[in-house]
């Protein structure tokens, strides 16, 4: 489509009624003749004319066939006349402006989204403007926000979308209030890493992660999943400490544990940098990046520091427990990684009653 097609049209139009009357008076035709050969009453000619009436699609056809022309033309010549009439109108123009602003808006973030959940909540145009880009730390509504983060995504092998893009700018607009309590430690991170996967065993036990992590210099914070955002976590740095952001995605305590561990295993590798946005899905191991192949490594080390035992080819109930009892891990641990390595079905009754953290993780606010 050329430039030209969305140049202002000139505001010297004519009335399309006036350029009817001039036709008429050309032809030497009074309008109840015209009226006649359309087979329609004079005060029809009449309204068109003066501007009363507008000319529709069956009037145009009516008005080309009598004078040879086609009713594109006569709808063309009235078109352009209201627009130009329209580009005139202030009042119509400043509505005009405040729709490209509101579009402008939603190409940033899922707006109706966001203030349905109260991470934004201002009401004039001007103020949710402002608000939308203090959360995405923007100059201008014109700029594009830019992350350093580290985020595992489901929509593997996909540019970050508007949803997911929207998460983490609030994940980092909720680090930036919490003020860090210590000095980052990748030493105590990793020591806190590897001790995770013994000290989760309930939902309860998610409670405290926070303070836990603040101890090693290390921000977490929870931001609920937007729908369709297809995001389980991410790990970006703020005002230089290491933020983890967790969605509660998949809302079992095994799939959070591991969610969790990728994202310091994103810290603890340096893979998060100012220009690097790394996003894929977890689950699938198809054309995986080294980085995530490297932190999905480390996130399973962490969890099965002496490797996992051998699998019977029946699985029980009771082996089950014995082993997630031998290993000093949660019941669902040893089933997500049975899940994982294709050794029982995802619809399995052993999943009945799993630990769900979502009720946890809201406390964080």
């Amino acid at each position: 489509m050329s430039n030209a097609e969305h140049d202002p049209l000139p505001t010297h139009q004519i009335p399309v009624g006036e350029l009817l009357g001039d036709e008429l008076d050309a032809r030497g035709w009074s309008q109840a003749d015209f009226a006649a050969v359309l087979d329609r009453p004079t005060q029809f000619v009449s309204e068109i004319i003066t501007g009363k009436k507008e000319i529709t699609r069956e009037s145009a056809a009516q008005i080309g066939a009598a004078l040879g022309q086609s009713a594109e033309y006569w709808l063309k010549l009235q078109d352009q006349y209201l627009l130009a009439e329209q580009a005139k109108n202030k009042a119509t123009q400043g509505k005009l402006e405040e729709v490209r602003r509101r579009a402008l808006l939603n190409s940033k973030a899922p707006i109706q989204l966001l203030r349905k959940r109260n991470l934004l909540t201002s009401n004039s145009l001007d103020e949710l403007e402002a608000e939308v880009m203090e959360l995405f730390e923007l100059r201008s509504m014109e700029a594009e926000p830019a992350f350093a983060a580290a985020a595992k995504r489901g929509n593997h092998g996909e540019e970050i979308s508007i949803l997911q893009r929207a998460w983490v700018a609030c994940v980092r607009k909720a680090a930036r209030e919490l003020p860090p309590v210590k000095t980052y430690s990748a030493n105590g991170l990793e020591g806190l890493a590897r001790s995770l996967s013994r000290t989760l065993r309930t939902s309860n036990d998610f409670s405290d992660l926070p303070k836990r992590f603040a101890e090693v210099g290390v921000r977490l914070v929870y931001v609920e999943m937007l729908p369709g955002g297809k995001i389980d976590g991410c790990a970006m740095y703020v005002d230089d400490f290491p933020v983890i952001g967790l969605s509660g995605r998949g809302k079992r305590l095994d799939k959070v544990l591991f969610t969790l561990l990728h994202e310091i295993a994103h810290i603890l590798l340096e893979h998060v940098d100012a220009e690097r946005i790394i996003a894929e899905d977890l689950d699938r191991r198809e054309n995986e990046s080294t980085y995530e192949a490297d932190a999905n490594a480390m996130a399973a080390g962490c969890v099965f520091p002496n490797g996992f035992p051998s699998i019977p080819v029946r699985i029980s109930g009771s082996w089950v427990d014995e082993t997630a009892a031998n290993l000093g891990v949660a019941r669902i641990v040893v089933i997500g990684h049975l899940q994982h390595r294709k050794r029982l079905d995802w619809r399995t009754t052993f999943t009945k009653n799993a630990p769900n953290v979502i009720e946890a993780l809201e406390a964080w606010k």
